[in-house]
């Protein structure tokens, strides 16, 4: 599956958990560079698209959760961003319990993240009381270690993306290399923290409850 198509099939499946009545949160994960933003960016559109009663939809990355730059330089974490410990597990974990349970009348304001300064930035993403979808994406929602693991209990369906190696590790260069940094060095990040991260997020594919194949 090209991840800037969505098939029928998962379009109907993101439709029945919108569905169900009240909230419900799905999550859509994968190793680093394997298309989940663009995916889930997609899937979101199309679903909208396909509403005209209004939005069905609305997608929180979980890449708000970033600890700011200064801070992993403090923590001499800057040379693994990426990495579990990179992240406020405990803070987006309080976010999504949120999600689930909306207030009416509360619009709830999530970070989201600045590629083109590699920072997060708060109150970036309103998500409106009536709208029964969320859709997050990240590499750690099926992680087990420290706060990440209340993250999987809050999560009514979780989707693996799967992407040719090759194909995402190219990606993942070329991403680097688009937001500033020199190829060589991009390729030695991605060979690095990348990949070890990637491993780390492959040990939970089999929590997932749908792998889906990506170009």
């Amino acid at each position: 599956m090209a991840v800037h198509s969505v098939p029928p099939h998962l379009l109907d499946r993101a439709r029945g958990l919108a569905a169900q009545g009240g909230r419900r949160i799905l999550g859509v994960t994968g190793a680093p560079g394997a298309g989940k933003s663009t995916f889930a960016g997609h899937l979101v559109a199309a679903l909208n698209a396909a509403s005209p009663a209004g939005p069905l939809a609305v997608l929180v990355p979980m890449d708000g959760f970033h600890l700011a730059g200064r801070e992993l330089e403090r923590l001499g974490r800057a040379g693994r961003k990426g990495a579990p410990d990179t992240f406020d597990a405990a803070g987006y974990a309080a976010l999504l319990t949120r999600l689930r349970a909306p207030e009416a009348d509360t619009t709830v304001w999530a970070p989201d993240f600045d590629r083109a300064v590699e920072e997060p930035v708060a109150g970036s993403l309103p998500v409106d009381p009536g709208v029964p979808l969320v859709v997050t994406e990240g590499n750690y929602l099926l992680h087990d270690g420290g706060h990440w693991a209340r993250v999987r209990p809050l999560l009514d369906e979780v989707w693996y993306l799967e992407a040719d190696p090759a194909v995402r590790v190219r990606r993942l260069v070329d991403r680097h290399v688009r937001f500033g940094k020199d190829r060589g060095d991009a390729e030695r990040w991605v060979r690095g923290s990348d990949e070890r991260n990637a491993r780390l997020v492959a040990r939970d594919r089999d929590r997932a409850d749908l792998v889906i194949t990506a170009g």
